[in-house]
């Protein structure tokens, strides 16, 4: 399990034994780069075992605090500070952590294992509950290695893990972009420990879960009096603290900039913070007919006003077929975004320079910048105008893509609806804001940003999804950010920092335009995937709806500019590359 997870971890690798509990960990050094901080981190004289991954931001407050108590540390990072948290406040340690993690720790004498997961989900945490066995991991085909590595070895005692598709996640796969809430993966045998959430496992098997964070998204009369200008300052103070605790590492940390306002801004904020010497990275692809691949000249502007070191990385179109079988390797779950082979690839010159990024991420959710959050701002529908905005296809369109037996429920709309139903955000547009930041970015953007960084033993960092800056994000009012085509309150603030150029430019991607508009290799390679024996046999597509995609496949386009094509192909290759 430890070696199918090496790219997220190449400088180090350890495993601990004991009884019925082993835990293994692969290491990315950035915060002490000594042994003694290697894991899985054992404190005997507290008789705890540790296995984390992640960045707690604000450890050092947190490891003076329990020396004032008397604890006493032997490495001068950030994953003893975590244990040793454990120890002092138990279960409730997480609410004391500014950062992205996910951990595990197990009692020696108590026997029981604790399992936590950071708020915003920006480290993932699968596992598995098979014949009186639990095995966790930060992706999913490491689960898969562990089955098939115990299997070959004779071993029964743990089961095996149900590789069938789950239809509740495939109806998400195929409504929400390849969005498939937690706790669901795409394989019914496996599950991921939802955002902001906890798992004890008692000695005798007992799970129990916790939530132990939950965002607001209404706003604060308190702050009724406040002027666009005090919005402002606070909007940019919050930020400003969320980016300069992401720079704390004992290596460089760069910023992947995209030539966007958000990417942009994290680069001038730094600049204005005093850094210097700042390492920017920007990936381009050819372009497609009148598709631009790449938007160089808005990041060369802010790496020219702010004198950054700038790294302008460009992909020919021969490199990127021969990228997509590493790529879908690298994806815990199938995802269908053309971003990921633009993150893959950058990443892989990333890693060549720098061991840390900072990225824009999480902007778009957190401050409205999205198309379909106007028409919310005055509802009187708030799930259907939700769905219709937002949604690749309808139950309908969904009953037409697939074989009669993964017809079940509209799963997807249901979801929507639970959501929207639940108090803490009255307004439809703060109803649709909180589901996008709270469940559907954690499962496509930012799911997408780790897998492809980590890919390459890279550790990206998004300060837009500081949850102090979430948090004050929920109290700004809707109109606010809704205004003037979205993230109207970050814009005007970001006018005192970057170009304005950079922020009135139209809205761009990270544009991939082969994987957009497929033809010529890309069509062939496509169709070599969906004609595979294999695929056939899944029975999971009607022939007929394959069929249309691969008569008209520039025409197959999802309300949101996806492929509906690649959709299907991609689920495909990657059920095929994970032996499903």
């Amino acid at each position: 399990m430890a070696g199918a997870m090496a790219g997220r971890g190449p400088d180090g690798e350890g495993v601990y034994g004991r009884g019925a509990v082993a835990l293994g960990h692969r290491r990315l050094k950035i915060i002490d780069l000594s042994e003694a901080a290697g894991q899985p981190m054992v404190d005997s004289e507290l008789g705890l075992v540790l296995v984390y991954n992640g960045a707690v931001y604000n450890y050092q407050e947190l490891r003076r605090e329990l020396e004032g108590k008397g604890y006493r540390f032997f490495s001068t990072g950030d994953t003893e500070v975590v244990l040793k948290a454990y120890h002092a406040w138990g279960e409730r340690c997480v609410e004391r952590l500014n950062g992205m993690f996910a951990f595990a720790v197990w009692e020696r004498d108590g026997g029981r294992v604790f399992v936590a997961r950071d708020r915003l989900g920006i480290k993932p945490l699968y596992y598995s509950e098979t014949g009186g066995r639990l095995r966790f991991a930060s992706t999913l085909p490491a689960l898969l290695a562990g089955d098939r590595a115990d299997r070959a070895g004779g071993g029964n005692s743990g089961g095996r893990i149900d590789t069938s598709i789950d239809p509740v996640a495939l109806h998400y796969y195929m409504t929400l972009h390849a969005v498939v809430p937690a706790p669901h993966t795409i394989l019914k045998g496996v599950r991921k420990l939802p955002p902001a959430s906890t798992m004890m496992i008692e000695r005798d098997g007992k799970v129990r879960l916790n939530e132990y964070w939950r965002a607001g998204f209404n706003p604060d009369p308190e702050l009724a009096r406040y002027s666009l200008e005090d919005w402002k300052r606070r909007l940019l103070d919050e930020l400003g603290r969320a980016i300069d605790r992401r720079m704390i590492a004992d290596v460089p940390v760069g910023v992947l900039l995209s030539g966007g306002l958000d990417s942009s801004l994290v680069v001038g904020m730094l600049a204005k913070a005093g850094q210097s010497g700042l390492n920017t990275f920007s990936i381009g692809f050819e372009s497609v007919g009148d598709v631009e691949g790449d938007e160089f000249r808005y990041s060369d502007v802010v790496a020219e006003r702010f004198g950054t070191t700038h790294h302008k990385i460009r992909i020919g179109t021969d490199r990127l077929l021969g990228s997509v079988e590493g790529c879908v390797r690298a994806m815990s779950e199938p995802m269908v975004s053309h971003d990921c082979i633009g993150f893959y690839l950058l990443s892989q010159e990333v890693s060549k320079h720098v061991k840390v990024v900072q990225s824009g991420q999480g902007a778009d959710e957190v401050f409205a910048g999205y198309h379909w959050y106007p028409p919310l701002m005055n509802s009187q529908d708030a799930v259907g105008d939700y769905t219709r905005g937002f949604f690749d296809s309808d139950h309908a369109g969904f009953a037409e893509a697939v074989e009669g037996r993964w017809v079940g429920e509209d799963h997807s709309r249901r979801l929507v609806d639970q959501r929207f139903a639940q108090a803490g955000a009255d307004a439809a547009i703060d109803k649709a804001l909180r589901l996008d930041t709270t469940v559907m970015l954690v499962d496509d953007p930012v799911k997408r940003v780790d897998n492809m960084t980590m890919a390459w033993g890279l550790e990206g960092r998004v300060p837009f999804l500081d949850h102090e800056l979430v948090e004050f994000a929920g109290r700004v009012p809707a109109r606010l950010k809704v205004e003037g085509g979205g993230k109207y309150v970050l814009k005007e603030a970001a006018r005192a920092v970057i170009p304005g150029e950079v922020i009135d430019r139209p809205k761009g991607y990270f544009p991939v335009p082969a994987l957009k508009y497929i033809k010529g290799e890309y069509l062939d390679w496509v169709r070599g995937v969906l004609g595979a024996p294999a695929a056939r046999g899944r029975g999971v597509f009607r022939e007929g709806y394959v069929g249309g995609l691969l008569g008209d496949p520039q025409g197959s386009v999802t309300p949101l500019g996806g492929s509906r094509l690649w959709q299907v192909a991609l689920l495909e290759y990657w059920l095929e590359l994970n032996g499903v």
